[in-house]
């Protein structure tokens, strides 16, 4: 019996990028569909009734919630390709440290500066920062977070690499001056078919990011 995946998404979510990348890593065939947030779906709604939001993955029949949760699910499930976190405990340990600091300090500090103003935002931007050169020094000179190989910290964090041309534009700095290799490193991501698949045009993200302001200033 064919196996049936469908990932519930939102173009311009980060989170739900993720689980795109990891699937196109993995060589998996999936049924993408896109949510109308203003106006979610019986699916989502069923199958995320707690916290009713993308990304879900729904494997025959059964939803996976959380982006970390779900790339950790598909790295278990389709073993034979492409493994996204270590086979060494420790080294599988430290990769879900940095995955979890990508989650509740990078994430978040982003998702400050965009909509903040005047000081709130010079002081969002200068953590937002903060975080991207935490990053880059635990980067260091690799190819990659984990080394040579592709794998759970980069998919957790190139997803925001889309996001980067917004930010900049709404508070007026550039990552790569500020991150040189961090920039490198997601322009080397960016070569992989599963991340180019994955990441919208950056420009689209901005052109929507606009949208959002104004309906915040609208409230």
């Amino acid at each position: 019996m064919a196996e049936e995946v469908i990932l519930l998404d939102f173009w311009p979510s980060p989170f739900a990028m993720r689980v795109g990348i990891a699937l196109r890593e993995k060589g998996v065939e999936f049924d993408l569909r896109e949510e109308d947030l203003s106006n979610k779906s019986p699916l989502l709604l069923k199958m995320n009734p707690v916290h009713k939001k993308v990304p879900v993955l729904v494997h025959n029949g059964k939803p996976v919630c959380e982006s970390l949760v779900i790339v950790e699910y598909i790295d278990e499930t389709w073993v034979r390709r492409c493994p996204l976190l270590p086979s060494d405990p420790y080294e599988r340990a430290c990769a879900r440290f940095w995955a979890d600091y990508v989650e509740t300090k990078t994430y978040s500090a982003a998702r400050k500066v965009w909509p903040s103003t005047g000081e709130a935002q010079e002081v969002a931007k200068k953590e937002f920062i903060e975080c991207l050169k935490v990053l880059e020094g635990e980067l260091g000179d690799k190819a990659y977070f984990g080394g040579e190989r592709f794998g759970y910290v980069d998919v957790s964090l190139v997803p925001l690499y889309s996001w980067f041309y917004a930010l900049e534009a709404s508070a007026n700095f550039s990552v790569a001056e500020e991150c040189p290799k961090l920039v490198a490193w997601a322009k080397r991501c960016m070569q992989r078919e599963s991340v180019a698949k994955s990441l919208p045009d950056q420009y689209k993200v901005y052109e929507y990011m606009l949208e959002l302001k104004k309906k915040i200033r609208a409230q």
